[in-house]
């Protein structure tokens, strides 16, 4: 893990990331985006196809989608940084044809890329971040975490230290900035609803939320 150059120094390293197998068929690691100084941080799961095929984060129809959302919640002028728990492709390629199918990433994934996002958020140090999803949630907030029981509401930023694998409640900074945490549904999910229109507005909602914390 370099520890000058910034962020830019950190993607440049996280190309040779051999941390956890996913590399070996995934096209590239896909790394952070955005504003150095931004300060909010929107934490992803993975990147998907076409993410892994360009990669940059969010460029896929999910991505889209949040951009709209940003934008609907008053805060399509912030700067912002847009990361992923897990800097790889997972997928499983269709028994017919050529497509590749998400897989979600194992807790061995998440732990291995974790040093990753800390890394990022130490450099960053946003003055709120927003967990996309369960798997965002759990890599920050511990296995414990259930988007559905905490999305929408802003908490303490916990600590940064805790492993992946943590139960979610130390809230303990370790002399790191303070800042604040606001969890919800990850964009993909609401294309994937069946009331496609209601999932928006739950995720436009919450993201007002976070809007009026960063007035």
């Amino acid at each position: 893990m370099p520890r000058r150059g910034g962020v830019e120094a950190l993607r440049r390293a996280s190309a040779d990331c051999r941390g956890c197998p996913l590399f070996k068929d995934a096209t590239q690691t896909v790394f952070g985006d955005g504003s150095p100084t931004a300060r909010l941080f929107l934490v992803g799961e993975q990147p998907g196809d076409q993410e892994d095929r360009e990669g940059q984060p969010f460029v896929g129809p999910a991505g889209q989608l949040l951009r709209r959302a940003l934008g609907e919640a008053g805060l399509g002028d912030e700067e912002v940084y847009v990361t992923n728990a897990v800097k790889h492709f997972k997928f499983a390629t269709a028994p017919r044809g050529k497509r590749r199918i998400h897989k979600a990433p194992s807790l061995r994934e998440m732990t291995a890329c974790r040093p990753w996002l800390v890394a990022e958020l130490r450099l960053v140090s946003p003055q709120l971040v927003i967990v996309l999803g369960g798997t965002a949630g759990r890599a920050l907030l511990g296995s414990s975490f259930r988007v559905g029981e905490q999305r929408g509401v802003l908490q303490p930023m916990p600590s940064w230290d805790r492993g992946a694998g943590g139960d979610g409640r130390s809230a303990g900074r370790s002399g790191e900035g303070s800042g604040l945490l606001l969890a919800t549904t990850h964009p993909s999910a609401v294309l994937r609803a069946d009331d496609r229109e209601a999932a928006f507005r739950g995720l436009v909602a919450d993201l007002s939320v976070a809007a009026s914390a960063l007035d």
